[in-house]
């Protein structure tokens, strides 16, 4: 209309009338796209729901990296299995969810396996061996690093510990046998926030119901013993009952979501 000389009034207006006679709503015989929200992946128990990841060890050779795979239990937080390799390989990916679910004694259609959508997690080979194993692969969205925040926290904790090698890793050996006593003292030792402060194992055995119910006894005893200092109830003791892992939206900020998980 502008084109040839008129103007009856701006854009907005034009919608402003269109959305008051609801002639601007969907019309066709289809009905219209709907968004729809990931659905949650849910754990109750052990060895339901598991995350894996490979993160880069530096080495002395410049430009060249070890590659530490690992796969934990979400759970528990536990570390199932762990192994450092030279490259990154779905083949080596697969007989390492082997070992995991041959030490687990996890049963066919019992497990899900989440990951990113790097191409040791896609390729052929893994697909194979996890449907051979009956494991459910879960990827996290394309282009949304945040959506498997469980494994990314776990490797913060791996890289912040004070014993983190100040130096490369001369060997492999060396980078293989640093992962083993990470393991031993983040499955055994590390009392997991997370968690309510128990060990990963613990978590993982039950041993965390008698460990938590002894706390809150100690708890309610001292608040019996001195109630006067006590504004508001003891601390909670209860175990979680279930573990969520929700797909965050991209706007999120990735730290929020890294620190749900730690």
């Amino acid at each position: 209309m502008a084109d040839q000389g008129i103007y009856l009034g701006s854009e907005s207006t034009m919608y402003r009338i269109l959305r008051e006679l609801k002639i601007n709503i969907h019309r066709q015989s289809s009905l219209p796209a709907k968004k729809h929200s990931p659905d949650p992946l849910i754990a109750n128990a052990p060895n339901q729901l598991w995350s894996w990841d490979i993160t880069y060890l530096p080495s002395t050779v410049r430009g060249r990296f070890f590659y530490l795979y690992m796969v934990m239990d979400l759970y528990s937080r536990k570390a199932v299995a762990c192994q450092v390799y030279e490259y990154e390989s779905g083949d080596l990916a697969a007989d390492l969810i082997t070992d995991a679910c041959l030490l687990e004694k996890i049963p066919k259609d019992q497990e899900t396996l989440h990951s990113d959508n790097g191409s040791p997690m896609k390729c052929a080979t893994m697909l194979a061996k996890l449907q051979n194993l009956g494991i459910m692969p879960s990827f996290s969205r394309p282009s949304i690093s945040n959506d498997n925040p469980y494994s990314e926290s776990l490797f913060r904790t791996l890289k912040y510990r004070p014993e983190y090698p100040d130096k490369p890793f001369k060997t492999l050996f060396e980078a293989r046998e640093w992962a083993n006593r990470f393991i031993q003292w983040y499955n055994k030792e590390h009392l997991h926030s997370s968690i309510h402060f128990v060990t990963p194992e613990a978590r993982h055995t039950g041993e965390d119901i008698k460990i938590l119910a002894k706390r809150r006894n100690v708890y309610l005893k001292a608040k019996l013993k001195n109630p006067e200092r006590w504004s508001r109830q003891i601390r909670n003791w209860n175990p979680d009952t279930e573990v969520i892992l929700t797909k965050f939206k991209k706007s999120q900020n990735s730290s929020e979501n890294r620190k749900k998980a730690a």
